[in-house]
């Protein structure tokens, strides 16, 4: 016997057509990469995406197949994120931070059919196609009078697209399981590995991040993804946007503090994603402005972790609470959320604090636990730390094509690579990734957790901990910072910020002050370069 209720199948196609037809007036508002603002609203942007659907079927588009963007976050992107996944096929953002190679080989592996980006990745693309073996048509995302008046690329116009596909478009029947969306990870060994996407996953994901303790959007939201969307789907905004019918905010591919600060406080924006990089530049532009961050009530901070003065700041100088979150590519990407329970609520400000620095607890749908070398669960004590493992329906269960083999142990969990604590109130906090952990004597340092003491140091923008190689106690952190603009940093002024801070038996064995700290495209710390620029580097203790 089973439940006797309607088989209504969650596809991505829904949140759309409920943005369409409940909150159809509710504003989208983009920056142009053109340049300007484009005011749309819900119902505009899901016709517009019925049309751009349609004439991806008149391309021949069909369910399963693959379509590319490269873009950054504007009502365009959004409107043929929705058109692609609406018809059937896979929409899957490419992220133009990778190098050349990268591109080129994601796009090859994916076999991509099409190819929509955005006018400033002309000359991008231009180089990429020659080695672009799959793609039969490139598609501009801009109008008739932005479009260049020679290129190498038989190119098709967007706005062409749209005004010629019909208005009376009708999505794709299929099944929730079938593949909606595709984002490749770099975070593993050998070449990127692509995630692949349901329609299922996506809105299930959807609905638990909107709920009161992840996002906690509704209708009177007004929400700014800076995370791009070829970042794990901005972190599934768009969808839960739509979803809700929050006011949807976009940057474009603007990410400079005036220009977002504007936007906060034009847009009314209530709720803003980002990295700790972004809001790095915002409260330094605050400092020096001494303006204000308006309506805004809550930043969602994820990709790294938050230094403690941050959350101060916002805090303490703006009246807005800072919420930490952790996730993969690989979990689409919401696994945690730092919201406090009311045991936690009900602390002192500084062990509050205490707790939000960390990831925070599981989000239903998300199942994690930590485990040791003999693969034994360890206690939730906030002292225990191991190996990280989820699994839930928004999970990946294998990377496309098989790549990579198994991924999951028998009982079906996912190893994230890091090494995390559980406490007693069911908060993770990560310790460090499970390759760059500090191996000391038999003990382990988190390099996470020194990078984030470090920053907090006078003049210092950024840290960045390795081990190096010690005769003794098999390895030691060294400690590298690069100091703000017009700062003057020391290692003797760093160690002495850092006394009383750490454990002592964690402090580095020397601290550098360097010009440049090395990047991922998603604007993580480069730690593989780290170590090979440093790998014959003698510390003064060695």
């Amino acid at each position: 016997m089973i439940g006797a209720m309607q088989d209504w199948p969650l596809l991505v196609s829904r949140l759309i057509e409920h943005a369409r037809t409940n909150h159809g007036d509710r504003e989208v508002v983009a920056l142009a990469v053109e340049g300007g603002t484009v005011r749309s609203n819900w119902r505009t942007i899901a016709d517009r995406a019925h049309r751009f659907g349609s004439a991806l079927e008149t391309l021949g588009i069909r369910h399963g197949d693959r379509v590319a963007t490269l873009a950054w976050n504007t009502h365009r992107h959004v409107e043929s994120w929705y058109a692609i996944s609406g018809v059937g096929a896979v929409a899957h953002t490419i992220n133009p931070r990778l190098f050349h190679e990268q591109i080129a080989y994601i796009a090859n592996h994916a076999e991509d059919r099409i190819l929509a980006f955005d006018l400033s990745f002309l000359a991008m693309v231009e180089k990429l196609a020659p080695e672009l073996t799959t793609i039969e048509h490139y598609i501009l995302l801009t109008d008739r009078a932005h479009m260049p008046a020679n290129s190498s690329l038989d190119l098709l116009c967007y706005e062409d697209l749209v005004a010629a596909g019909d208005p009376d478009h009708a999505w794709a029947v299929i099944d929730e399981n079938s593949p909606a969306g595709l984002c490749y990870t770099s975070g593993t060994t050998g070449n990127p590995k692509g995630v692949l996407y349901s329609h299922r996953s996506n809105v299930l994901h959807a609905m638990t991040a909107a709920s009161g303790d992840c996002f906690a959007m509704g209708v009177n939201t007004s929400v700014l993804p800076i995370a791009p969307m070829f970042h794990a789907n901005a972190w599934a905004i768009p969808y839960v946007a739509a979803l809700t019918g929050a006011k949807l905010v976009l940057n474009g591919g603007n990410f400079d503090a005036p220009t977002l600060h504007k936007l906060i406080i034009d847009e009314g924006v209530t709720l803003s994603l980002a990295v700790p990089t972004v809001w790095l530049s915002v409260l330094q532009y605050l400092e020096k402005s001494g303006g204000n961050l308006g309506l805004l009530k809550r930043v969602a901070i994820g990709g790294s972790a938050v230094p403690r003065f941050m959350v101060e700041a916002f805090q303490r100088d703006y009246g807005v609470t800072v919420s930490h979150l952790w996730g993969m590519t690989e979990m689409s990407p919401l696994g945690t959320l730092g919201t406090l329970c009311p045991r936690v609520s009900a602390m002192d400000e500084a062990e509050r604090i205490d707790h939000q620095l960390k990831q925070g607890r599981a989000v239903f749908g998300v199942e994690m636990k930590i485990v040791g070398e003999d693969h034994a669960e360890l206690p939730r004590d906030g002292k225990a730390f191991g190996r990280l493992l989820v699994r839930g329906p928004w999970i990946v269960s294998r990377y496309f094509k098989g790549d990579g083999g198994d991924v999951l142990d028998r009982d079906g969990w996912f190893d994230t690579g890091d090494v995390a604590t559980i406490d007693p109130n069911g908060y993770m906090q990560i310790v460090d990734r499970s390759k760059d952990v500090i191996k000391s004597g038999g003990e382990w340092i988190s390099s996470i957790e020194l990078e984030n003491a470090a920053v907090g140091a006078p003049g210092v923008a950024e840290a960045a901990v390795i081990g190096i190689a010690h005769p003794k106690w098999d390895e030691r952190p060294l400690l590298l910072v690069r100091q703000k603009d017009g700062a003057s940093v020391s290692k003797e002024s760093v160690l002495a910020y850092l006394d009383g801070k750490i454990a002592k038996w964690w402090t580095p064995d020397d601290v550098l002050v360097v010009d440049d700290l090395p990047h991922t495209a998603t604007g993580k710390l480069l730690k593989t370069e780290l170590r090979a620029r440093y790998k014959d580097y003698k510390l003064p203790t060695a």
